[in-house]
């Protein structure tokens, strides 16, 4: 059974500026069981108390690699969540080797105690993931299983299979796995894929053949053959139409090749992909482990992705809503992947964006999944802002960039108010 609600909401796209989120990357997928962030970067408690997403009901967290945009935030946000009683049922995070001893170690030497519990899970990392640079600085991983912080439970060390792929979690309704990333560290992308739901039962069907509807029809849409008190038998493949394929989401970390992920997201309903740089310094990109807008978009062209949502920009780039030069935006990584996916199927991530993923309808008897559905567009993904109210009514207080013989500066509203106080004082009387 599938969950009814699936939204993506983005606290921190990755830009170092101008967001409060400082550069953090912090993306929340919000279902009917509770909320799952993916990686915690410094500043995103910040964004999550600015935001409409509950703290206390995000249940899993899941952290792509241990450079600190993408995880520094993480005591800070189990310190929050605790110090406001937002929960008390046991939290559980995964990322690789290195994460369990990072919250451990933070948590003790602050001596902070938790209102819950909380466990990590690490997966194991490969070989081929570690850069030369690395094994140059030889560092020790491990923890001791017999000396867990107060609230700690023990977690398990995942190991990929042989197909290289890591099977995070699974349950009824969706499953969660994991494949290795090319980046500066050990890096990981998520692929959440949604339980397909029973097709719908045919009534129409049922009555031509002269059978009423009854208890049975539970067993005969779950794909089960039903023996009538007459003798008749009812085949779920008469009167029972093609399942909904569940919805899947693809989340990556940091990566210069995505090649792997090849393996478990294609037909991907939305991939978020980094794009750190335009097209044009593809080489300085490669050099630090990270992705052109133009890299994204043949990711999400080979894996058939309904909508790509690119982020993780350089801070090179100003956001894509605020009103300055085109060419000083992220508006030219946008334009860079829309010329390879078409402009219906990419959109550039900003602090607060919300996205409904709608279900995909169900596939025709002669078709592939999803074939009922029009070429892809926009418009079926839903849009809004995150934003709480209040913090919104307060936008006109957000920091402005003023520019001043070439350098930049931040100023808050009530800062610009003082010193043209101090302007008028001077004036002569």
């Amino acid at each position: 059974m599938s969950s009814s609600v699936m939204e993506l909401t983005f606290l921190g796209t990755g830009s170092a500026y101008p967001s409060p989120s400082r550069g953090a990357s912090c993306v929340i997928l919000k279902m009917d069981d509770g909320s799952w962030m993916f990686d915690c970067g410094e500043g995103s408690q910040i964004q999550l108390q600015k935001s409409r997403v509950k703290a206390g009901k995000v249940n899993k967290i899941f952290i792509s690699h241990l450079h600190g945009d993408h995880m520094f935030g993480l005591p800070g946000l189990l310190c929050t969540i605790s110090g406001n009683n937002q929960r008390s049922e046991p939290l559980e995070i995964y990322g690789p080797v290195g994460l369990r001893r990072f919250i451990r170690t933070s948590l003790e030497l602050s001596r902070t105690i938790l209102g819950f519990s909380y466990t990590v899970h690490e997966m194991k990392v490969l070989p081929c993931q570690i850069p030369p640079d690395i094994k140059k600085w030889q560092i020790d991983y491990s923890c001791d299983s017999k000396r867990c912080h107060p609230n700690e439970l023990s977690g398990r060390l995942i190991e990929a299979d042989k197909d290289n792929v890591w099977t995070l979690y699974t349950s009824e309704k969706i499953s969660v796995k994991a494949v290795y990333l090319k980046h500066r560290i050990p890096s990981f992308g998520f692929c959440v894929q949604e339980t397909s739901s029973p097709g719908k039962l045919d009534i129409s069907k049922l009555t031509l053949q002269g059978v009423k509807p009854g208890p049975w029809c539970k067993e005969v849409k779950e794909g089960r053959a039903v023996t009538l008190p007459d003798g008749r038998k009812i085949d779920p493949a008469d009167v029972v139409g093609p399942p909904k394929p569940g919805r899947k989401v693809i989340i990556m970390g940091d990566t210069c090749d995505s090649s792997e992920i090849l393996r478990v997201g294609m037909d991907a309903d939305v991939l978020v992909h980094e794009a750190t740089l335009q097209n044009s310094l593809k080489d300085m990109a490669l050099e630090k482990g990270h992705s052109t807008s133009g890299m994204a978009a043949e990711v999400g062209r080979d894996l058939r992705t309904r909508l790509l949502v690119i982020t993780h920009f350089s801070q090179r780039y100003l956001p894509v809503s605020d009103e300055y030069e085109e060419e000083e935006t992220a508006t030219i990584l946008l334009k860079e992947a829309q010329e390879i996916l078409g402009p219906n199927r990419v959109m550039a991530a900003e602090d607060f964006l919300s996205i409904v993923i709608p279900h995909r309808p169900a596939p025709s008897k002669t078709g592939s999944p999803g074939s009922g559905e029009t070429e892809p567009n926009l418009a079926v993904f839903k849009q809004s802002s995150a934003l709480k109210l209040d913090h919104a009514d307060n936008s006109q207080c957000k920091k402005n960039v003023l520019k001043h013989n070439g350098e930049e500066y931040d100023r808050t509203c009530s800062e610009e108010i003082q010193a043209k106080r101090l302007k008028m004082e001077e004036l002569p009387s």
